[in-house]
């Protein structure tokens, strides 16, 4: 295991605290960071899909599936943030209002 430096906000991942701005510290190991990279993935996918549909004003937001799949995902990462993350990370992350 190795400690890993995420930037939910840059949907990115760093190995060391000083190569950008992060958010959460989390202990994982490869096959982790693979889900990780995944779960950033699809949320980009979503996130582009979404930018696409916000030209056409007839559609409202609540009404837009890329949408809910884009908080899905997000979810889903602060959820493995939460399993690997250290104590503070942990904390912060009970403290949403999405926690359950």
């Amino acid at each position: 295991m190795s400690k890993i430096f995420v930037s939910v906000s840059n949907h990115r991942y760093y190995y060391h605290p000083d190569d950008s701005p992060w958010e959460f510290e989390i202990e994982a190991e490869p096959e982790v960071l693979s889900v990780l990279d995944q779960l950033f993935d699809q949320q980009d996918q979503y996130e582009w899909r979404g930018f696409w549909r916000a030209h056409t004003p007839y559609v409202p937001y609540h009404l837009d599936p890329e949408n809910d799949e884009v908080d899905i995902r997000l979810k889903k990462v602060y959820a493995l943030i939460h399993e690997y993350g250290n104590e503070e990370a942990k904390k912060q992350i009970e403290t949403m209002p999405y926690y359950s």
